[in-house]
């Protein structure tokens, strides 16, 4: 997508990166880029407004079920492991572990 006009930052860069801007995960002057971006480019400033919609919606929707503590301990363990540096254990958290672990909370 690309309104067809040459901008300082990229379009792909921009939606590359499209939730990182949304989740506040970039640094500063990166943000500004984008925001820059937007005002000169509306395929991506329209892009932006959809994805910021949609998030919001699910947030809605979504935001209150609560997270298993069996489920959330095993994440979180799991974090806890690459962070460390420590290897991680072959076992993948499975559909079947979130199930039986919401079945259980």
């Amino acid at each position: 997508m690309s309104c067809g006009e040459p901008h300082e930052t990229d379009c792909s860069e921009v939606l590359d990166h499209l939730y990182e801007f949304l989740d506040h995960e970039m640094p500063d002057a990166d943000c500004t880029k984008f925001e820059v971006h937007f005002e000169e480019c509306s395929p991506c400033l329209e892009k932006y407004g959809l994805e910021q919609a949609v998030k919001k919606l699910v947030k809605r929707c979504c935001g209150q079920d609560d997270v298993p503590t069996d489920l959330r301990a095993k994440v979180m363990g799991r974090i806890e492991l690459i962070r460390s540096g420590e290897a991680v254990p072959e076992h993948e958290v499975t559909t079947a572990d979130v199930r039986g672990a919401a079945a259980e909370g």
